[in-house]
């Protein structure tokens, strides 16, 4: 398995979108232009601040480094630093000088056992295998100039899923998914000891708690979550078990259904377009409104439970018998490709997976349902098999 297979879809389509953006280009050209005078510093700053681990003073750790070098397929030369901290954290930093640079704190090397340290190093070197330093989130955010908000939650949602990826290429390299769930709970808790009994089922439990508070369409993530630039934990936990009954990593479940259940996670953390004031929520509501529409009216007319769904989606009295539903299902192509050409991949998976509430309002999907549902898809380059198994695998996560 090459590590470029294990890269998540959307941390991959995101990353090309940036990369074109007209800011995202302006602060990379800068960026080389100054690297272009000389070294940044980098090496530098890490023998001045922190102490290198040779192999004659760190052996088992670089032979841990070797070994996930060699399954992750880096090139660079690599030098590995260690800095004083109780706190546990690692990076890995952009090349320089044709070297690679991961530092770990003295807490995180004392804390963790060789096959977490395993995780935390594969993940770090993940972070270099797919480029993600080519997105200069940092300059980006922090600059003198602030980017627009559409560009900043493009950033933040890139980051989520790019640490997605980096957590595959980590448990790529462990091979030991309890190993790698410990040592997310490690990071996420601070915590080493017998005082705390890990408890994996536990731990994932507070995604099943916070799937319960969002549940009810509108209500959406707070804006704090949109902002993160990391999944949290259990989330991160969750992906990864979806991640180990793949194909990717020797399971049954297909690329694409593993995509989609990630998506359907880490939109846990994303902004609600039912309430967002922007011309990409404009456009996807008004799809969703069309699409549903489509659905409830393919099969017999709109049944009662069908209204009840859709009025959660757009109010009491948004559904009314004035309504002229062969005009708004004329408009639903027209509608979808707006949002082809308006929305993220993400984003239009996220309306389809909200359509798919409503097909199973009544506790099936007849195949009148099933092919809108279907062509709705195909309009947005998603594949069939999309089509309500986020729902499913909702269900299918514990």
């Amino acid at each position: 398995m090459q590590a470029s297979d294990l890269r998540c879809a959307n941390d991959h389509s995101l990353f090309q979108k940036l990369q074109n953006h007209r800011d995202v280009k302006r602060v990379n050209e800068a960026i080389e232009r100054r690297e272009q005078e000389g070294p940044t510093g980098i090496r530098r700053s890490l023998l001045a601040t922190s102490v290198r681990l040779t192999e004659r003073m760190a052996p088992s750790i670089t032979a841990m480094a070797n070994e996930c070098i060699d399954k992750l397929g880096v090139s660079l030369p690599l030098e590995l630093y260690v800095y004083s901290s109780p706190q546990f954290n690692a990076a890995c930093f952009k090349p320089e000088d044709d070297r690679l640079y991961v530092m770990f704190s003295s807490g995180l090397l004392e804390g963790f056992t060789e096959t977490e340290l395993k995780f935390v190093m594969g993940h770090e070197l993940g972070h270099h295998v797919y480029d993600h330093h080519g997105i200069p989130i940092g300059h980006i955010l922090q600059g003198n100039t602030r980017p627009d908000p559409e560009l900043a939650l493009d950033l933040f949602a890139w980051s989520r899923y790019a640490e997605i990826s980096a957590d595959r290429a980590g448990a790529h390299c462990a091979q030991d998914m309890d190993a790698v769930a410990r040592a997310l709970f490690k990071l996420s808790s601070g915590l080493t000891s017998k005082v705390v009994e890990f408890s994996l089922d536990d731990f994932v439990s507070q995604v099943d708690d916070m799937e319960i508070d969002d549940q009810e369409p509108g209500q959406g993530a707070p804006k704090s979550d949109w902002f993160s630039t990391h999944p949290f934990s259990p989330l991160r936990v969750k992906a990864l078990k979806l991640f180990e009954d793949s194909v990717l990593y020797g399971g049954t479940q297909s690329k694409v259904d593993l995509e989609v259940g990630v998506q359907s996670l880490l939109s846990l953390m994303e902004p609600n377009y039912l309430d967002a004031k922007t011309e990409t929520a404009e456009a996807m509501r008004r799809m969703l409104f069309a699409g549903l529409i489509a659905v409830a009216d393919a099969s017999d007319g709109i049944s009662e439970k069908e209204l009840e769904v859709f009025s959660k989606f757009f109010g009491e009295h948004a559904f009314t018998d004035k309504l002229d539903l062969e005009n708004i299902k004329s408009r639903l192509n027209n509608r979808i490709e707006t949002v082809k050409a308006k929305a993220t991949q993400t984003q239009a998976m996220q309306v389809l997976h909200d359509i798919c509430t409503i097909a199973q309002a009544e506790g099936r999907i007849t195949d009148a349902e099933r092919e809108v549902l279907d062509n709705i898809a195909l309009q947005l380059d998603i594949p069939i098999s999309f089509i309500c198994n986020a729902l499913v695998l909702d269900k299918q996560l514990d």
